[in-house]
Parts: C-alpha cells; sequence; structure tokens
C-alpha cells in the first residue's frame, strides 16, 4: 500500500517503472517525472488496463475510489473500460451535436474551408456566437420552433430586422447542415418563415450629383486626422470597389497597373482585376513610405492588421457628411449613377468593373476578357473626371467616343 509521502518521494529513471498499491492499482512513473494512475484488470480472460490520471491532479484517495468502483463494475461482469469509453463518446456526441458543435463543423467546413471573404467568415461567426448564447449547449435534435423564435423575437424589440433575417438564416444553414449529416430531421428554422418583422431593403446612401462629387473630393484632400484613411478614401473613389474588399488590400495584389483581387475577397467568389489610372497610381505612391513594409495598404494605427470596419464610416463622419448622405458602399453608386448618366459607355463594361456577376455564362466568359481595354480606358477616364470636378466644382464632359452597343 502506498502512502502520499512515499509517492513524493518517488524519483524517475530512465524507462517507465510500475510501482503498486494493491487490487491492481499502480503509479506508472515515466523518465520526464510524470506519474500516472493505472489499473490493471482481467475481463473474460483478456489482460486490460483503465487510466484513471496523473498525480497529484487525481489524489491516492481517489484513486482507490475509482479503482473499488471499477471492482465493483467487474464483480457484475461489467466491462469499467467499456463503461467509460461509452460516457466518453456520450461526451463527445453531446457536444458535436449541439447546436454550437454542429455550427463550428458547418462554419468550418462550408465557409472557411470554402474559402469564403474575411468579411464573411467574421459576420458568420459573429452571427453564430449571438445564437450560441442561447442555443449554444441544446442538442440540435431537440431544439424546437417556439424555441429559436424566443432567440430572434430578443432581437426583433430591438429594431434590428436585418440581424433577425441574418440570424434566421444562419440557423436554417447549421440545421440543413445537421440533417444532411444525421444530427437532427428538419429545419425549424423553416417554420418561422413570415414570424418575424423583415427587414425593409434601403439603398446604400450616395452622392452623385456633379457638384456634390466635387465638394466630396475636395474634402477628402482636406482630411487631416490620417494620411492613410485619406488615402484609402481617395483610392475608394477611384476604383469603387466594396469597402471590405479596400479593407483588406494587399501590397502583393499589385501588379504594375492592375490590382488583382483574389476570389476569396470577392462577393461572387470570382478573382476581380482592376485598371489603375494614373491617379491611383499617384495614391499607391503616397502610401508605400507609409505601410509598404506591410502586409496590408491600409493598416489600422496601432496593429499589424488592416483598418477596422468602421474606420471609413468614422472617416466620412469626420468630413461631415452623415450616414444619410454618404456611407462607403455609396462609392460604387457615386460611380455607376455617374457612368451611366455620362451615356459614354457600355452597361456591360460599367458593370463588369463593378464586379457584379453575369448570370449568362457565355457572356460572362465573355465579359471577363474582350471588356478589359474599355474598362482601362474607362477608369482613366472616371479618375480624370474626379480631378475636374474636384478642382471646377461643375460637370466637365469625359472625353467624347463613340458609344459601345450593349455586349460589344
Amino acid at each position: 500500500m502506498l502512502t502520499d509521502l512515499q509517492i513524493k518521494r518517488i524519483k524517475p529513471i530512465d524507462r517507465p517503472v510500475k510501482i503498486s498499491d494493491g487490487g491492481g492499482l499502480h503509479l506508472l512513473v515515466q523518465p520526464t517525472g510524470s506519474m500516472l494512475w493505472r489499473m490493471a484488470y482481467r475481463y473474460h480472460g483478456r489482460q486490460k488496463t483503465l487510466a484513471f490520471g496523473r498525480y497529484p491532479d487525481v489524489s491516492l484517495a481517489i484513486a482507490r475510489i475509482r479503482r473499488d468502483e471499477a471492482k465493483a463494475k467487474l464483480w457484475q461482469d461489467i466491462d469499467p473500460g467499456m463503461v467509460v469509453k461509452a460516457e466518453k463518446q456520450a461526451i463527445i456526441a453531446a457536444t458535436t451535436n449541439s447546436f454550437a458543435g454542429v455550427g463550428d463543423e458547418w462554419l468550418e467546413r462550408k465557409i472557411i474551408k470554402q474559402k469564403r471573404s474575411d468579411g464573411t467568415v467574421s459576420r458568420a461567426r459573429w452571427l453564430l456566437d449571438k445564437l450560441n448564447t442561447s442555443l449554444g449547449d441544446r442538442q440540435l435534435s431537440e431544439i424546437e420552433a417556439p424555441e429559436l423564435l424566443d432567440v430572434l423575437r430578443r432581437v426583433e424589440a430591438q429594431e434590428l430586422f436585418e440581424t433577425v433575417g441574418r440570424l434566421r438564416a444562419t440557423a436554417s444553414a447549421v440545421f440543413r447542415y445537421g440533417i444532411a449529416t444525421g444530427r437532427c430531421k428538419r429545419d425549424v428554422a423553416a417554420d418561422l418563415r413570415g414570424a418575424t418583422t423583415s427587414a425593409v431593403s434601403t439603398p446604400h446612401a450616395a452622392i452623385t450629383d456633379p457638384n456634390a462629387i466635387g465638394e466630396l473630393m475636395r474634402a477628402i484632400d482636406g482630411y487631416k486626422h490620417s494620411d492613410i484613411m485619406r488615402l484609402a478614401l481617395k483610392l475608394l473613389a477611384l476604383v469603387f470597389v466594396r469597402p471590405t474588399e479596400l479593407r483588406f488590400a494587399e501590397w502583393s495584389e499589385i501588379d504594375g497597373h492592375v490590382w488583382n483581387v483574389p476570389a476569396e475577397r470577392m462577393k461572387m467568389r470570382t478573382a476581380h482585376r482592376i485598371p489603375l489610372s494614373r491617379q491611383s497610381i499617384a495614391v499607391l505612391d503616397e502610401l508605400r513610405p507609409l505601410t509598404g513594409n506591410s502586409r496590408y495598404l491600409f493598416l489600422a494605427p496601432t496593429l499589424d492588421k488592416p483598418i477596422g470596419e468602421t474606420a471609413l464610416n468614422i472617416a466620412l463622419r469626420r468630413l461631415g457628411y452623415a450616414s444619410a448622405e454618404m456611407v462607403p458602399h455609396g462609392f460604387r453608386a457615386m460611380a455607376s449613377t455617374t457612368l451611366n448618366d455620362l451615356g459614354q459607355w457600355s452597361p456591360d463594361v460599367i458593370e463588369r468593373q463593378l464586379a457584379h456577376q453575369e448570370r449568362n455564362k457565355v457572356r460572362r466568359s465573355y465579359n471577363r476578357s474582350a471588356l478589359w481595354p474599355q474598362r482601362v480606358e474607362m477608369m482613366q477616364a472616371w479618375a480624370d473626371h474626379l480631378d475636374e470636378l474636384r478642382e471646377r466644382g461643375k460637370i466637365v464632359a469625359l472625353p467624347k467616343r463613340k458609344p459601345t452597343r450593349r455586349g460589344a
């Protein structure tokens, strides 16, 4: 029989050593000094071993209790090792079959491994976290529609109607994945269609009046809070990409007069090439001494990370533009509206530069190649047009050219 004092005096040697306490219970002393509780037993003629944990995490007294419990099962013709295995499997099943467990698996397999954009991954994780607060520990197969509705109603009470829709859609994706992997039988989120208030879709606030565009460009030039943010707004106006695509832009993506945005950062999951005008190159030249030694073009002030999700919005507010007047996404509407109104460019050229997906696969393939020269010309003309509006504050016509037929 061992004592605690004897155990504390044990010194490891260069090979594992078993020190018996009786009844099959022993300490396995490793050369590293770790001491592991083990119990040797026979069941139906087969030699087996149980693990009880590490000393001193599991004390001598607790190890003896577990030994006696195992012997009691043997007297009942029950294999204690199989009991332990069944208990572990039950714990694993309870974890992996919970809403949080299935949700994590869905996120990994359907979002992260499919190389969805960083913004998409971040939003999906945020939505799962909100759902997990109430449903995370619940078994997926046991959740009923009223339980999920209660979660959505609490968010609805805050008038966050768009978030309610996204939460229901995320929950539905988790349930559908659970059905496909045998963890539940039905998608209870589908039963809640029409049970909550839907968000009213509103267009992004954007400035489209030519004189107001000129004022905006002059305001951006005068931004004093941060050179990086000033240059971010200037480039956003020139290339009118989605804010997330700009925030996560990397120097390695810049190739001469072309910015190659990888597919995983694009909303439509297709790589996008952006012609860079002389003015865009000038912005990059001014930016390079500030962040050229880093991965990202637009660095956060104190971190080796890109600027945050709200940084561009904050910059516009500091310039005096309310959210009802202009938002970062509004630069896309500003460019699209202006270029279409001027009538010098085929809608196909404009839509392709906006990275809007063409549904017809043949036309999509054609547009990706044949429209490149027109897009290069258009982007330089757009940059020149912004310069004119900035300097004169009035409409200045783009260089005259023969209108391009749609699809040309």
